[in-house]
């Protein structure tokens, strides 16, 4: 096969329509799915009844034969799609966005038919997750519905939509404390420290997910054995406990300890700026103390991902 002819944008070429295609693959990265977090959701009816709607939004739906390239599509309101209701057995329905192009399958008139659209593939497996096989089309949700139902709820609607290219964004954080702070409680109770390891850190509005870091290179330990327990806090949620246990004895000696948690974003936090610190929480069953000075660097790494929501 020789190159497509002329290359995307050449003044007075005449392009055929695969050109777009391939370019919109291109941009895509290959990749298919829905554009933003909340485009093309799909939800009961407002008033709930045999059918389902799909909001605002837009995707990528790659064809399925080789070198077809990829589609984009854009809903504009809520589209109404029919559930047909159950008999007495229950049913599984796939909801779908897709493309029909009569240059690769079907038989529909670009002129006079909409080539791309919603589509339900009934009676698919209670666990499916993917379209048929050879169908330019991505999924969007599967509705489990059971014997004897007419009425389609949120609670039947399996969410099926991924994103074609998710944002990311990451960021470091340091800290140095100026002078030593040391925590010498032993009295089974969790403290904010050390004071340094604080950072307000901006949520992205599309954030779903958030993978937070936070190393302490040059902890100081003391006077005795330690047991302790230090975790991650961002906003309101807090991440899995990492232990502390020296048994060195009483002398000064230094460790790198790493907390690490990937936490969920709750909507309330998109779009804010919240606060990442560590907690500890010593324990009675050893007396020695923990302490952060000019020795030690506090480092916090985070990174934001986009997901549906």
């Amino acid at each position: 096969m020789t190159l497509i002819q002329p290359p995307m944008m050449v003044h007075g070429g005449i392009h055929p329509a695969r050109a777009m295609r391939m370019m919109i693959r291109d941009l895509a990265r290959g990749s298919q799915g829905v554009t933003e977090g909340n485009d093309l959701k799909v939800r009961q009816l407002s008033t709930p009844g045999a059918g389902v709607r799909i909001g605002d939004g837009s995707a990528v739906v790659r064809g399925a034969a080789g070198g077809q390239g990829s589609y984009t599509q854009y809903n504009v309101g809520d589209a109404i799609v029919d559930i047909a209701p159950t008999g007495a057995s229950a049913r599984s329905d796939l909801v779908c966005l897709r493309i029909e192009d009569p240059e690769y399958e079907g038989t529909r008139d670009p002129a006079t038919q909409d080539i791309g659209y919603f589509h339900v593939v009934a009676n698919v497996s209670a666990t499916a997750t993917t379209v048929p096989s050879g169908t330019s089309a991505i999924p969007l949700a599967r509705i489990d519905i059971p014997a004897n139902t007419a009425t389609i709820t949120d609670a039947m609607v399996k969410d099926l939509r991924s994103i074609a290219n998710p944002r990311r964004t990451r960021q470091l954080y340091t800290s140095f404390p100026g002078s030593l702070s040391r925590l010498v409680y032993q009295d089974n109770k969790w403290h904010t420290w050390p004071a340094a390891a604080k950072w307000s850190i901006p949520v992205p509005t599309w954030a779903v997910t958030v993978k937070a870091v936070t190393t302490i290179a040059g902890l100081r330990m003391d006077s005795a054995d330690i047991f302790a327990h230090m975790q991650q806090v961002f906003g309101t949620v807090q991440g899995q406990d990492t232990i502390i246990d020296d048994d060195q004895g009483k002398n000064v000696r230094r460790s790198t300890t790493v907390l690490a948690d990937s936490l969920a974003i709750p909507a309330a936090m998109r779009g804010t700026t919240q606060s990442l610190y560590l907690q500890t929480y010593m324990s009675k069953s050893e007396t020695g103390n923990l302490g952060v000075d000019g020795g030690t660097s506090l480092i916090c790494d985070i990174e934001f991902a986009e997901g549906v929501i």
